[in-house]
């Protein structure tokens, strides 16, 4: 796992050696092992016409870690690449590529990335299985190859002027070319006052793109274009027994854990004791001749607490436990996560994920979780909801008015949305209508009336759901189920949570690894019918059925919790003071981006106890943070 960073300029203008440099110490929690630069032309020449370019690396070493030095070139220099990540097939790859004649000098997965270029050219990136955002810099042909895995897992940003390409794995690193613009893109912050996160291509910059999982970015001559390499496929369904489909899930999910543990350092788990976690560590220890090392936090407030879940599987199967308890005082490491994200992002696990990290990390340089688990298999409350608001919709109209508007009374005053009160309310009052609606309403934290309460006339911004709809129309053929699990899995997995887990993770310089986003195990359960992943009101079903008898009965049937953190509580108690320093006289507002009045009205309801503003605040005051880090 590294930070990479580079530019190109097609022009041939000279790139001042001080950039690449500046942008690799601004990576440097991601590789503290080692740091590598080139720089084209090679040897000093001259340009003459040429592009100019250099490649620059923070280097994580996991893989070969005294030989696998980058930026790694082909046999005659011709060709370079730096690599984010791990590519876990580059044994069978190195093995066919010395057989079709190339001579591969180290034990690195990275090097396999220029020989496999060599022969394949472009479509190479489909051969490789893992996690990775590279670069490669074709000196021959005189084009830059940028690439990102089918899921998003590893971050790639760029910014493009001209013949001229900047790249790099994190904002802040991008943002030492100090020539960039720090415009703000509207559109992606009424995503952002949405769903918490931005969304590729987007960025909260207008001159900063992201590139999108599963997409490959060409650099040359002939202009820059995008070409996606991959997508998930729900259809053909496949004619499988249960049991013949619980059989060839656990061989599927045996192998993407046993290709996982592949490292020259020491490796563990992160373990919250809900399903997906604890299926990794006990595949883990089924895989390892020694005990497993384990990780999990927990919160002094009860109803947050899965500590002993957790400790319940490090104990069935012998593992190396260790705990950490978050407390109100966490919040000391904003200003960190702030710097790391380099732009507004609100998913408030972000604080316990990068203390367990930094936990972690003090004993190992890899972590498997579980990430992805509840996207393939139907593990959210909403996947249910999906398929009862379908039914619901089928009730006459005449039925269904009362019910809408007793939603609208429950939801009167915002509540706690894992209250009873608020899931019911909530449900109802989106249940109507079409899916990309239902969607906004499930897992948004604002809807149109409350933004425009913020940002007053809407102007420069536009209609946030417009890139979901645009994916719920790729689904149309599917059921309500598939549909939202193929959404999830293209949104909110890659604008959220792979975002959190990569920064979070890479801030300790720690590699965190994700079995259930092994593109083999996905492509499988995705055409599975939906009836196998959610039983009736059962979420994960195939997946519980299969973990049956090898976890203890509790995990596999305990109810799902989620990396919930007590924020609305602590912003009644210990951070009142800091929320109302930061919001009652935002930034933000002064210069005009929000209306303070608005904000005002939800920092009094909040504290006052009549309603629960939890999400909406903490996306304002993280948005404030980062406004006064980065633009003021």
């Amino acid at each position: 796992m590294c930070g990479i960073a580079g530019v190109v300029d097609l022009a041939g203008r000279p790139i001042p050696a001080s950039l690449v440099l500046r942008m690799c110490e601004r990576l440097a929690h991601r590789g503290p092992d080692e740091r590598g630069i080139v720089n084209f032309p090679r040897d000093g020449q001259e340009a003459g016409g040429r592009a100019t370019a250099a490649l620059g690396i923070q280097r994580l070493s996991i893989i070969d870690v005294q030989g696998g030095h980058q930026p790694i070139a082909n046999e005659d220099g011709t060709i370079w690449t730096v690599l984010n990540g791990e590519i876990y097939n580059f044994q069978e790859l190195r093995k066919e590529l010395e057989q079709r004649g190339h001579r591969v000098a180290t034990r690195s997965d990275t090097e396999v990335i220029v020989h496999l270029y060599e022969e394949e050219g472009e479509t190479f990136v489909n051969r490789l299985d893992g996690m990775f955002a590279l670069a490669l810099w074709d000196e021959r042909r005189q084009r830059l190859l940028l690439a990102r895995d089918r899921f998003g897992k590893k971050p790639l940003l760029y910014a493009e002027e001209g013949n001229r390409l900047i790249f790099a794995s994190e904002f802040q690193a991008l943002l030492s070319d100090e020539s960039i613009p720090r415009e703000l893109d509207l559109t992606a912050l009424d995503y952002y006052l949405t769903y918490m996160a931005i969304p590729a291509p987007l960025s909260i910059y207008r001159a900063v793109r992201k590139l999108p999982a599963a997409h490959l970015l060409i650099h040359d001559r002939a202009g820059t274009r995008l070409q996606r390499y991959w997508a998930l496929a729900y259809t053909p369904k496949l004619a499988l027994s249960e049991a013949d489909a619980t059989e060839r899930l656990l061989e599927l999910l045996t192998e993407a854990v046993r290709k996982r543990l592949v490292a020259d350092v020491p490796l563990g788990a992160f373990l919250s004791g809900g399903v997906d976690s604890s299926a990794v560590v006990a595949l883990m220890t089924r895989c390892s001749d020694r005990p497993v090392k384990t990780f999990s936090i927990g919160f002094e407030e009860v109803r947050y607490n899965e500590l002993p879940h957790a400790r319940r599987v490090a104990q069935a199967f012998g593992c190396d436990h260790h705990e950490f308890v978050v407390r109100p005082l966490a919040l000391e490491v904003l200003p960190t996560l702030i710097q790391h994200f380099g732009e507004p992002f609100a998913d408030s696990s972000a604080i316990p994920t990068y203390y367990l990290s930094r936990l972690t990390r003090e004993h190992v340089t890899v972590a498997l979780n579980g990430d992805g688990g509840d996207e393939a298999f139907a593990g959210y409350a909403r996947h249910s909801a999906a398929r009862l608001a379908e039914r619901w919709q089928a009730v006459p109209t005449l039925v269904r008015g009362p019910i809408d508007w007793l939603a609208q009374w429950l939801l009167a005053t915002p509540t706690d949305r894992q209250q009873w009160r608020g899931r019911i309310g909530r449900f109802f009052q989106a249940a109507s209508r079409s899916r990309p609606a239902r969607y906004q309403a499930w897992v948004g934290i604002m809807d149109e009336d409350l933004k425009t309460a913020l940002v007053g006339p809407r102007n420069g911004f536009t209609a946030s759901p417009n890139m979901i709809e645009q994916l719920f129309d790729q689904a149309q053929a599917l059921d309500p189920v598939d549909a939202a699990l193929a959404v999830d899995t293209a949104f909110y997995l890659p604008t959220d949570l792979l975002v959190k887990m990569d920064i979070m993770s890479m801030a300790n310089a720690l590699e965190a690894r994700s079995p259930f986003l092994d593109h083999h195990l996905v492509e499988f359960v995705a055409r599975l019918p939906s009836s196998m992943k959610l039983r009736h009101r059962t979420s994960k079903a195939l997946l519980k059925q299969t973990l049956t008898g090898i976890l203890p009965e509790d995990n596999v049937h305990r109810r799902k919790w989620g990396f919930a953190v007590p924020i609305g509580t602590w912003f009644r108690t210990e951070l009142r003071e800091f929320l109302e320093d930061h919001l009652r006289s935002a930034h933000c507002a002064r210069d005009g981006l929000l209306r303070q009045d608005a904000v005002a009205v939800l920092v009094e309801a909040h504290l006052s106890g009549r309603a629960d503003y939890t999400h909406q605040l903490w996306t304002l005051l993280v948005l404030e943070l980062w406004y006064r880090r980065f633009i003021r």
